[in-house]
């Protein structure tokens, strides 16, 4: 498709129960131009082809298979494979309004130093079940929600970057950093992230814009099995891993990583207590703080590669 304007891409690992929604609520966009829509199956074994193949006439579906397990690695091969100069990628858990890639896609016309575009998602309460109570808004993001308000933002702060689940980027900047950095994002069941953040970061160092759309809405699946205390505190493990990494790959690992982190952890545990009459307050903190356990283990364990290889040499 060459003179396809816009390519939306689903990376999908065993999640074929939403992905047919998700492929849908794309195949439906009110869009002037021409896009196309790619799914990256991220070595599935459940229903995933099958799901595709019965949209398969329809000729803007495009389905590849990318036996290595890894979000950033799919990424990778959603990219190489789509025809646009702008991509646009969305959860295989989510659903796109009518005007989503239209709105990215003028947003990207409008202004060329953009790299990197995502808007507002809300989230899709599974059927007879509330938010509980110990959920905080802050950590309602770990499910998503992401919400900036209703106004059009360029992000200066990588902590406010995109969602990766409602999130674009042009290719130009994208081949310039040398893709999605494998080190970060999912892989299987480990919930390592971070890899938008550290794409911001590398997009304002080098003098590109990234912006928050709030009509490019999307909604976001609640997984049901998300809903205990026992995933945030894995989620959150995983978060201060990903940051450890994070830094690591930007030249900022040593010894100070163990006192940033203690310090994040006291702050972590004082907040939990004093908020212990708050139960979302309270769970926030403590997931704060059993991330910041994952980030000096993360550390330690950094520090003791180096000192062997130092040792070896």
């Amino acid at each position: 498709m060459p003179d396809t304007q816009i390519s939306a891409i689903i990376c999908t690992h065993n999640r074929d129960t939403y992905l047919g929604a998700a492929i849908d609520s794309l195949l439906v966009q009110d869009f002037a131009g021409e896009f196309e829509v790619v799914v990256v199956d991220n070595g599935s074994s459940d229903r995933t082809r099958e799901v595709v193949e019965q949209r398969s006439s329809d000729p803007r579906l495009k389905y590849i298979f990318e036996p290595t397990i890894g979000l950033s690695v799919a990424r990778n091969t959603g990219a190489k494979f789509a025809s646009a100069e702008i991509l646009a990628y969305l959860d295989d858990d989510a659903v796109a309004s009518t005007q989503w890639l239209q709105v990215l896609y003028a947003a990207y016309q409008n202004y060329p130093q953009l790299a990197i575009a995502g808007g507002k998602v809300t989230l899709l309460w599974p059927p007879d079940i509330q938010p509980p109570q110990w959920l905080s808004l802050g950590l309602a993001g770990n499910l998503g929600a992401y919400d900036l308000g209703d106004d059009v933002i360029y992000i200066k702060q990588p902590g406010l970057t995109p969602r990766g689940l409602n999130y674009s980027i042009r290719r130009t900047f994208l081949k310039e950093i040398g893709g999605f950095d494998p080190h970060l994002g999912r892989i299987g069941k480990n919930l390592l992230s971070n890899e938008e953040l550290q794409m911001t970061e590398l997009a304002l160092k080098g003098g590109w814009q990234v912006a928050y759309l709030p009509e490019a809405l999307v909604a976001h699946n609640v997984a049901p099995e998300r809903l205990n205390r026992s995933w945030f505190l894995n989620r959150g493990w995983w978060q201060g891993i990903s940051e450890c990494y994070r830094e690591q790959l930007a030249g900022r690992a040593g010894v100070g990583q163990l006192s940033r982190g203690g310090e994040r952890l006291a702050r972590g545990l004082y907040k939990a207590f004093r908020y212990f009459s708050n139960p979302a307050e309270r769970f926030d903190n403590l997931v704060y703080a059993y991330g910041q356990v994952g980030y000096l283990n993360a550390a330690v364990q950094g520090l003791l590669f180096t000192a062997k290889n130092k040792s070896s040499q």
